[in-house]
């Protein structure tokens, strides 16, 4: 059976390089992609973050949200590499999971990809600031920036 290729909503080249754990990334000085299991502090990365072309953040559950935590404090604190979504993704999450910072996803289950395109469309409004930048309804309502 042949591996499953990543969806990636990136125009760059994927980093093809093997994810290592979070412990193994603080002993090798030439490893560019970390993978972040559930529970572990993806802060530990924000000094490193201009070496790394590729973060994987774990998701063992779909009911698991901690990787959208993860997601953001990285986007947040300026890592602009792929961070991607790895485990129980569902079609129903990657709209959301788009907003916290993912723009790739590598579900255990395959997602076809123009599901996937129409659901970072289906909700036009957002209640919340976040990563993506989009406005806030109840800004829009009010003529104010978010």
């Amino acid at each position: 059976m042949a591996e499953a290729t990543p969806m990636r909503f990136r125009d760059d080249a994927p980093c093809m390089e093997p994810a290592v754990t979070l412990d193994a990334f603080a002993e090798q000085t030439n490893a560019v992609a970390v993978r972040i299991e559930p529970g572990e502090d993806s802060r530990e990365l924000i000094p490193h973050l201009e070496r790394l072309c590729r973060i994987d953040i774990a998701f063992p559950a779909f009911t698991d949200g901690r990787g959208y935590s993860a997601a953001r404090i990285l986007r947040e604190a300026g890592f602009e590499g792929e961070l991607r979504a790895v485990g129980d993704v569902l079609i129903d999450q990657i709209g959301f999971m788009r907003r916290c910072g993912f723009d790739a996803f590598e579900p255990d289950t395959p997602i076809d990809p123009q599901e996937a395109e129409a659901a970072f469309g289906r909700f036009p409004h957002v209640y919340q600031a976040t990563t993506d930048a989009r406005t806030p309804i109840w800004s829009l309502r009010h003529g104010s920036d978010a």
